[in-house]
């Protein structure tokens, strides 16, 4: 039989191209077309790294806050000597054991997260009240290990695995094996600065913006990543922070809290969260005085019941001691009522109050506005001053910078809080604006507290040294030899008066009026313990500290804080710093 004829296929009923199938296809080719667009192809390259950045975000906040919620127990600087590394370490940890945790856990590791983030607030708790025999050296160490290494290790292994899925096939393979573990690392560095820095400049703005605010919501953040049954666990936490955490910053709590110390004899007047850390102002009933916390430091306190004198009466006489600035001799020296002082850092506003009490026109800069509030609230600030809520550096540099700007008679230099100085403002350009702001006869009071068994006051003298001419050292009390030699150091507040000029620094006789009708200047204002040169133990060649070379003085924070944490654990009782 002769081969059967093909026919064309628009014309052959048994083929599938019809014009009907025709149209069909080209259709379904258009849907396709429209559906492969670049925000679909975007969104399946990057839907594996979305979690991945959401959970290294999540912790870097926490990491941050974390720290932040130490400060009051145990200070900032002893708060951050194990923190790097209880980070890193804990990095390291999920980072290798996400597998074990997949493999092991009979749950996804991710729903845990949720639970020991709302647990951490009540860990911590009851762990501050621990402070006292763990100490500042180990209960930073102890706490964030039982609080924050859980929730990174978690995170981290939660991260690895989900970076699993990510495509680095366009890379050399060297590096697409590497980019995950050092991708997700320099993303947590990142995170971590810009939280760190969003954190620091909006803390205590409201409630939500606190150390145990920010811990709830980060909580509410990870049930939202990963919500399962498991939160009903949570429960008994979040119960606990809304009813018995003294920490939180709320009306009730407040309560609660002066509840618990009633019967130290104690009351929380006052108390917010800040950009230089938890501030609060305690009275104590039974001795009737008053007090400003700043973390775990005082910034001064004053006596509430001696109302006769034209200031108040303070507690602490190295506060007295800087009034002596106006005793210093100097030649042509002006009235009271013509002088012009500049005040940096306010405390409670002893110094300032009597600058201005004997008529001198008196400038305050402050950085920390809550400071300023208390201050002006609680203590007996006068309003008859020119404040300036600012950072010190950039008010000082802009003075200097202006040829019409103000010239001051007495200048006093007062910023240590928390067991270490703000080391900007005690380098060499800084000492150097001072002295352009200071009249040629002019005298600078500074107030250094620190350990002279170590490097950094003789540092800080040194360094005030090369810029003003004449200067003289005073302790706040002689040194005890025999605590030296059973403890190892020798903390105290000391006060550095210097003049422009090249004469022997002397002070004038202080006179009734310069009491103030007060007694604490009748005892501590004239100076006593002077410093020499032969009383700093161990150092030679004390290094100058400069603006851009300041590792040599920062290095010797950690044992002076540490130091100066067991100083105030002496000042106030173990409870009224737990509390908060």
């Amino acid at each position: 039989m002769p081969p059967k004829k093909k026919l064309h296929p628009a014309i052959d009923p048994n083929s599938s191209f019809t014009p009907e199938n025709f149209e069909k296809e080209l259709k379904a080719l258009a849907s396709k077309a429209k559906d492969e667009t670049w925000f679909k192809a975007f969104k399946e390259q990057t839907s594996p790294f979305v979690k991945p950045l959401v959970l290294l975000t999540l912790i870097a906040a926490y990491a941050n806050v974390s720290q932040l919620a130490l400060s009051p127990v145990y200070g900032s600087i002893p708060s951050s000597i194990w923190h790097s590394k209880v980070v890193m370490t804990a990095c390291f940890a999920g980072w290798s054991s996400n597998l074990i945790m997949n493999r092991y856990l009979p749950l996804k590791p991710l729903y845990l997260l949720p639970v020991i983030a709302l647990y951490i607030p009540m860990v911590q708790f009851y762990l501050f009240k621990l402070s006292d025999v763990l100490s500042a050296s180990w209960g930073p160490l102890v706490t964030e290990v039982l609080t924050l290494f859980p929730l990174i290790v978690i995170s981290v292994a939660c991260t690895a695995t989900s970076l699993e899925g990510a495509d680095f096939s366009r890379l050399p393979k060297w590096l697409g094996d590497a980019m995950p573990g050092l991708g997700s690392w320099g993303f947590y560095l990142l995170a971590e600065k810009y939280s760190g820095q969003y954190v620091a400049s909006s803390m205590g703005k409201n409630i939500f913006q606190t150390r145990m605010g920010l811990e709830v919501i980060l909580g509410a953040c990870y049930a939202l990543l990963a919500p399962s049954k498991l939160l009903l666990y949570a429960i008994p936490a979040l119960l606990h922070t809304a009813v018995f955490n003294t920490h939180v910053a709320s009306p009730m709590a407040l309560q609660a809290l002066n509840n618990g110390i009633a019967s130290e004899g104690w009351t929380v007047l006052d108390r917010r969260e800040s950009l230089t850390g938890y501030i609060s102002v305690l009275e104590n009933h039974a001795q009737a005085f008053r007090v400003m916390r700043c973390d775990h430091s005082l910034l001064g306190g004053e006596w509430i019941n001696f109302k006769d004198g034209d200031v108040a009466e303070p507690v602490y006489g190295v506060f007295v001691m800087l009034e002596a600035v106006r005793l210093v001799e100097v030649p042509q020296r002006v009235k009271d009522s013509d002088a012009k002082a500049l005040v940096i850092g306010l405390g409670i506003g002893t110094t300032p109050a009597a600058l201005v009490a004997h008529g001198i026109d008196t400038t305050v800069v402050e950085i920390d506005p809550v400071v300023y509030d208390f201050a002006s609230r609680y203590f007996r600030l006068p309003a008859n001053h020119t404040p300036v809520i600012e950072d010190a550096i950039s008010y000082t540099d802009r003075l200097v910078n202006q040829t019409d700007g103000r010239r001051f008679d007495y200048v006093v230099h007062d910023v240590f809080t928390g067991g270490a100085e703000p080391v900007p403002l005690f380098t060499l350009e800084f000492f150097e604006n001072l002295s352009a702001l200071l009249k040629p006869n002019g005298v600078v009071a500074i107030n250094y507290a620190g350990d002279f068994t170590l490097p950094p006051p003789a540092m800080v003298i040194r360094t005030i040294r090369q810029v003003f001419p004449s200067c003289r050292v005073f302790r706040e009390n002689a040194r005890d030899e025999d605590a030296v030699e059973k403890e190892g150091r020798d903390f105290t507040n000391m006060v550095i008066f210097c003049t422009k000029q090249q004469s022997k620094l002397t002070f004038r006789n202080p006179v009734e009026g310069d009491m103030l009708k007060t007694h604490s200047r009748k005892a501590y204002l004239m100076p006593k313990h002077e410093v020499l040169d032969e009383d700093f133990i161990g150092v030679e060649n004390a290094s100058i500290i400069r603006r851009n070379d300041t590792q040599e003085l920062v290095k010797h924070h950690e044992k002076s804080a540490l130091g100066h944490w067991s100083v105030m654990r002496f000042v106030l009782p173990a409870k009224i710093w737990e509390s908060w």
